[in-house]
C-alpha cells in the first residue's frame, strides 16, 4: 500500500487489532498475513492456508513407496487431470461435499472410474483429519457412484474364426490362445515358457505385465494353473516352433523380437486392425475372456472349475456376470 494518510490510518487500525489479539492470547499470524511465507509455520488455523493441490501432492509423496507402480499411476492421473484442475486452488477448509457430488455427476465417465478418481481425495482428507489440519472431513458425506457393470458381449464361433483368419504368425497365436485360455492380456504378455507344462497340458499363471512392469497376478486367486484345450496346446507348439526372441516369453512383439511392452500396444497395433479386416463388430480384447467363459458354461462345464480357470476366488462372479450362460446348452 502506498503511504497515503488513509492507508496509514488503516495500518494503525490493523496494528491495534493485532496488539489486542496478542494481549488476549488469540493472535493468529495466518489470519492477518495469509500470503506470508511464514503463514504455515506461525499460523494457528492451517485449514485456512493449505490448498487442496498441496494436500494431494503431499499425499502422493507419502504413498509413493508403499503403492504399486500401476496404482500410483492411476492416483497421479486422477490428481493431475481431474482433482487439481477442479479443486486445486481451494483451501482445504472450504471444500463442500455437495459440490464434489455435483461435479461427479457432470463427468461423462463410468461409475467405477469416478470411484477411483475419488480415492486420492478421500485418503488425503483422512490424513488431514488425523494430522489435525481440518476438523471436518467433507468426503465422508460424498456417496460413491454406482459401479455399473458392462455386460459381456462375447464373440460367436464364426466371429472368432473370422478374427483369427485376419491375423498371422505370432500375433495370430496370441489371440487364438487368448480365446482358448481366458487369460487377461496382461497375463498373456507375462507368460514364460517355464510356465508351460506340455506333458500335463497346463500353464501356470504367476504374473502379469501392467503398464510395462511385471507384477504378481491381480489377486491371490489369480495365481493358478489352467488346463489347456487341444487347440491351445497346438497353438503353443506352433509358437514354440517359430520363436525368434531370446527372453523366454511365450508371446512376443514380432516387430522388435521382445516381450510386448503393454496391452495398449497390442490393442492399437494388432487387435483393432484385425477386427477391421475381419468385418466383425468391434469389441475390446477383454471380450476374448468373456468368450472363453461363456463357451465353457454353455457346454455345461462346472462353474466352480470355470471360476478357478479364470482366476476368481469363488464362483460368485461367474454367477453374477455369466449367469445366463450357465447350463445353456
Amino acid at each position: 500500500m502506498s503511504p497515503t494518510k488513509p492507508n496509514i490510518n488503516a495500518a494503525k487500525l490493523k496494528l491495534g487489532a493485532i496488539q489486542h489479539d496478542i494481549a488476549m492470547g488469540t493472535f493468529d499470524f495466518g489470519r492477518y498475513f495469509p500470503n506470508s511465507k511464514h503463514a504455515l509455520r506461525l499460523g494457528n488455523s492451517q485449514k485456512q492456508l493449505i490448498t487442496i493441490d498441496r494436500l494431494l501432492n503431499d499425499w502422493l509423496k507419502r504413498v509413493k513407496d508403499r503403492t504399486a507402480y500401476s496404482t500410483l499411476r492411476d492416483y497421479s492421473s486422477s490428481v493431475r487431470f481431474h482433482l487439481i484442475p477442479k479443486f486445486g486452488s481451494r483451501k482445504i477448509g472450504d471444500l463442500k461435499s455437495t459440490e464434489v457430488e455435483e461435479w461427479l455427476n457432470s463427468l461423462p465417465i463410468t461409475g467405477k472410474r469416478k470411484r477411483n478418481i475419488l480415492i486420492p481425495l478421500r485418503q488425503a482428507f483422512e490424513d488431514a483429519i488425523y494430522d489435525g489440519l481440518v476438523d471436518y472431513n467433507p468426503m465422508q458425506r460424498v456417496r460413491n457412484p454406482k459401479n455399473t457393470r458392462s455386460e459381456p458381449n462375447p464373440f460367436s464361433q464364426q466371429e472368432v474364426e473370422r478374427i483369427i483368419a485376419a491375423l498371422e504368425g505370432p500375433e495370430k497365436n496370441l489371440f487364438l490362445f487368448a480365446f482358448e485360455s481366458g487369460l487377461r492380456t496382461s497375463e498373456l504378455i507375462a507368460l514364460k515358457w517355464e510356465d508351460v507344462d506340455f506333458k500335463s497340458e497346463l500353464i501356470h499363471v504367476r504374473r502379469a505385465c501392467v503398464r510395462g512392469r511385471l507384477k504378481d497376478t491381480k489377486t491371490t486367486s489369480g495365481w493358478r494353473s489352467v488346463t489347456l484345450s487341444d487347440k491351445a496346446v497346438n497353438c503353443l507348439r506352433d509358437q514354440w516352433s517359430r520363436q525368434e526372441n531370446q527372453d523366454g516369453y511365450v508371446f512376443y512383439d514380432p516387430k522388435y523380437l521382445r516381450r510386448w511392452s503393454d496391452d495398449q500396444v497390442i490393442r492399437k497395433r494388432v487387435w483393432m486392425k484385425a477386427i477391421k479386416r475381419s468385418g466383425v463388430e468391434y469389441r475390446n480384447p477383454y471380450q476374448t475372456r468373456h468368450t472363453y467363459a461363456s463357451r465353457l458354461l454353455s457346454m455345461g462345464e462346472n462353474p466352480l472349475k470355470v471360476a478357478y480357470q479364470m482366476g476368481h476366488k469363488d464362483w460368485g462372479v461367474i454367477r453374477l456376470v455369466y449367469g445366463r450362460w450357465i447350463g445353456n446348452r
